[in-house]
């Protein structure tokens, strides 16, 4: 893709050829290598007092909207070519519907709508410009929503291409009933939640006229404790497993993970700099709630044994250097498996594992929340609910008592 840039001063270009588009579609060149799409409009002249003439003036009525949509500014690669090409086609379509919006109000006309995006294909650029936390959730998203297709009779011929006209309120229960027969727990409800958040950016883009997941949902109890958990004893189990071929690092920081309540993302960042040796103390930001909570710097004691698994190393080094989060599950999966624990244990497991063992070895509810960095006590009482169950499946496990 060769674009001639006609660079101005304030680091943007048009990129639109023809004289009489209005919008234009233009382009911000950003510091980070990338370039951010906007629409320039021209709605005419308005009439604004001059108070340095004394006079009212004509000034250029203009608006500008950026597009949340990016282009390589130097593409090195054949995949990078191919994303900034599919990126320009989905804001020239964007730039030609607002123009046919602009018509219909001005003239009371509109020209025939083009629906031929692949919505598949937007899914995916969406994906790969997101820059936020949640990004391989939005992958996933993706991932199983195309599952869906496949496996559904009735949808399976869009499973290579499908056009946003034809996302109906039909597909998305159907899509509803697929996530929560395939998913356990939060899984659903995840995966739904970063789907309806590309359909709300689509519908903002007018690559969809209509939101076809409005009034569709998957509750769930916040305050029930899907997930499994380990239980002391496994956690004994596993830790005392080893096999051919293990990951040291992973090992290492699922272990700490149990020990400790982090989240993958948070575990996976962490350096010596973030260990404070002189008062056996580790101080992180957690990156879910960076920014956003009070109580996003956490501060957890350590042990000598913590103390020992983590080690020695330089500031800026990784305590634990991880692979990727999918071959991090993978070992899991494996290891689990080989210490004979049969429940679906993932990586978030550890943090809940880590707050039912500690309360039920007499932790108070405030300690807890303290140590998983939630800001209040509504996110930690579905512990204590984990915890009362387990109690009760103790009572429930004793002989019956007959008198």
């Amino acid at each position: 893709m060769a674009l001639k840039k006609d660079i101005r001063s304030d680091n943007t270009y048009i990129i639109s050829q023809d004289t009489t588009d209005n919008p234009k579609l233009g382009a911000k060149i950003l510091s980070d290598g990338r370039e951010s799409l906007f629409l320039d409009y021209y709605f005419g002249y308005r009439m604004e007092y001059s108070e340095k003439l004394g006079r009212d003036v004509a000034k250029k009525d203009r608006k500008r909207e950026y597009l949340s949509l990016y282009l390589w500014q130097a593409p090195r690669t054949p995949l990078e070519r191919q994303q900034n090409k599919e990126m320009l086609e989905i804001a020239k379509r964007i730039r030609f519907e607002r123009g046919q919006q602009m018509l219909e109000s001005a003239e009371g006309y509109r020209l025939k709508k083009n629906d031929d995006i692949n919505f598949l294909d937007w899914f995916w650029s969406y994906y790969e410009a997101y820059t936020k936390a949640d990004k391989r959730h939005i992958k996933r998203a993706y991932t199983v929503f195309v599952d869906f297709l496949k496996a559904t009779p009735e949808y399976s011929k869009y499973a290579k291409r499908i056009k946003p006209s034809q996302l109906s309120k039909d597909m998305m229960l159907a899509f509803t009933d697929y996530l929560k027969s395939r998913f356990k727990g939060e899984g659903a409800h995840t995966l739904y939640a970063r789907f309806k958040k590309v359909i709300k950016n689509a519908v903002e883009q007018d690559i969809l006229r209509k939101n076809p997941c409005i009034g569709i949902i998957i509750k769930i109890d916040a305050n029930k404790l899907t997930k499994d958990v380990l239980s002391i004893d496994e956690m004994q189990q596993l830790i005392a497993t080893h096999y051919i071929g293990e990951n040291p690092d992973i090992r290492r920081a699922f272990i700490f993970c149990l020990y400790c309540g982090l989240r993958w993302c948070d575990v996976k960042d962490l350096t010596y700099s973030n260990v404070d040796f002189a008062n056996k103390l580790l101080r992180f930001e957690q990156a879910k709630t960076k920014g956003h909570s009070s109580a996003s710097n956490v501060a957890i004691p350590l042990n000598d044994g913590l103390l020992n698994l983590i080690g020695e190393g330089n500031r800026n080094d990784l305590i634990f250097p991880l692979p990727s989060h999918t071959m991090c599950l993978k070992a899991l999966r494996h290891w689990v498996s080989r210490a004979g624990i049969d429940k679906h244990i993932t990586w978030h497991c550890a943090r809940h594992s880590f707050a039912v063992n500690i309360l039920n070895n007499g932790a108070n509810i405030k300690t807890v929340a303290s140590l998983l960095g939630h800001s209040g006590l509504k996110h930690t009482e579905k512990y204590t609910r984990a915890v009362d169950s387990l109690k009760q499946d103790a009572i429930n496990s004793l002989p019956e008592l007959n008198i």
